[in-house]
C-alpha cells in the first residue's frame, strides 16, 4: 500500500501530468449502435484514494504530532481557549514541519523523485530510497523500548540493527515516542503558568475575595510573563532544536 501511494504521489506531480495525456477523469466510449458510455478511469480513482492518506502520512511520519500537541498544551496553560485559533495553530505547525523536515524532503526529492521523473530508476526503487530517508529520521527520534515493544507484538524476530525493522513497526513506535516527548515538553511548559495560578489564588483567598475567579486575575500576569521572556521564540526554537539542532541545516 505504501509503495502504491508513493507511485501515485509521483504521478500527481506537474511534470508527469503534463506529459501523460491519458489521465482523463472521464472516458467516453462509442458503442457500435452509436450510443456512448461514460466511465471514470481507475487511475483517477486511485489518485483520489491516495490523497485521503496524505494527512495521515504528514501527521504520523513527521514532527507534526509533537509540535501541535505542545502548542495546544501551551494555549491551555496560558488560559486562552480560543486564541490562537485552531487554524493558526495548524498553520504554525505545518510550516514548522516543513522547516524541520526540509533536509529529509530535499534528500527524497534529489535521490528518489527527480531520478524517477528522469526515468533513471523505477517506481519501486524510488519508493525504497524515500522510505530509507524517512525511516532514518523516525528511528533517530524513536525510543528503543517502544520499537522493541511493537516488534514483540508483531512477532518480528530480533534484528542486528534497528534499521532492519520494517516500516510497519517503525511508524507506530515513532508515534508513541512522539506522544511521550510532546507531553514531557508540555509538562515543563505548564509548570510556570501553574505557579502563577497558585500564587494568584492564594492571594485572593487571603484577601477574602473567594467569589472572584483566579483565572481572570492571573491571565494578564501570564501573558505579560510570556511576552517578556519572548515565549514564542523560546517554544519554536526549542521544538526545532529538539530534532537535532545543527543537523537541520
Amino acid at each position: 500500500m505504501l509503495r502504491l501511494l508513493f507511485v501515485l504521489l509521483v504521478l500527481l506531480s506537474p511534470a508527469v501530468l503534463a506529459d501523460n495525456s491519458g489521465l482523463s477523469a472521464l472516458q467516453v466510449t462509442t458503442n457500435p449502435d452509436g450510443s456512448q458510455e461514460y466511465s471514470v478511469t481507475l487511475q483517477v480513482l486511485a489518485m483520489m484514494t491516495a490523497l485521503s492518506f496524505l494527512p495521515a502520512m504528514l501527521i504520523m511520519m513527521t514532527c507534526f504530532t509533537r509540535i501541535i500537541i505542545v502548542l495546544a498544551i501551551l494555549r491551555q496553560a496560558i488560559g486562552l481557549m480560543q486564541s490562537p485559533s485552531n487554524q493558526v495553530l495548524i498553520g504554525i505547525t505545518l510550516f514548522m514541519t516543513f522547516f524541520i523536515m526540509a533536509p529529509q524532503f530535499k534528500e527524497i526529492n534529489d535521490k528518489a523523485i527527480q531520478p524517477y521523473l528522469k526515468e533513471d530508476i523505477t517506481s519501486l526503487q524510488a519508493f525504497d530510497t524515500a522510505i530509507v530517508t524517512m525511516k532514518a529520521f523516525m528511528l533517530h527520534q524513536t525510543r528503543v523500548k517502544d520499537l522493541e515493544t511493537f516488534a514483540d507484538i508483531a512477532g518480528h524476530p530480533p534484528v542486528a540493527q534497528h534499521s532492519d525493522y520494517p516500516i510497519t513497526i517503525v511508524i507506530p513506535a515513532f508515534v508513541t515516542s512522539e506522544l511521550k516527548t510532546a507531553f514531557q515538553i508540555g509538562f515543563m511548559i505548564f509548570i510556570p503558568f501553574l505557579i502563577i495560578d497558585l500564587v494568584v489564588a492564594s492571594v485572593l483567598m487571603a484577601m477574602g475575595m473567594m467569589m472572584l475567579s483566579p483565572m481572570i486575575i492571573s491571565l494578564p500576569f501570564k501573558l505579560m510573563m510570556f511576552v517578556l521572556v519572548d515565549g514564542w521564540l523560546l517554544v519554536m526554537g526549542s521544538l526545532a532544536t529538539s530534532y537535532g539542532g545543527r543537523d537541520l541545516t
